[in-house]
């Protein structure tokens, strides 16, 4: 049984499990759809990746874009 996506929004900082070549491991979220446009925070490097794939490489969210719901708890 396959698992529901992991909920994504504009401007979410996710940190990847592999890093990027200039030493990053942190990314934003910039563009949604099938393909996840992530852009580096460390070197500004734009990169689309399937969003299969970076659902399987997200270790954990930094921080959290001004459009995802708040925790009312």
């Amino acid at each position: 049984m396959p698992r529901p996506p992991i909920p994504l929004y504009l401007d979410d900082v996710v940190v990847l499990r592999k890093t990027h070549p200039c030493g990053g491991d942190v990314w934003r979220i910039v563009r949604l759809g099938a393909d996840i446009g992530i852009r580096c925070v460390k070197c500004g490097r734009r990169v689309l990746i399937p969003r299969s794939a970076l659902e399987r490489d997200i270790k954990r969210f930094a921080e959290r874009g001004p459009l995802a719901p708040t925790d009312p708890t």
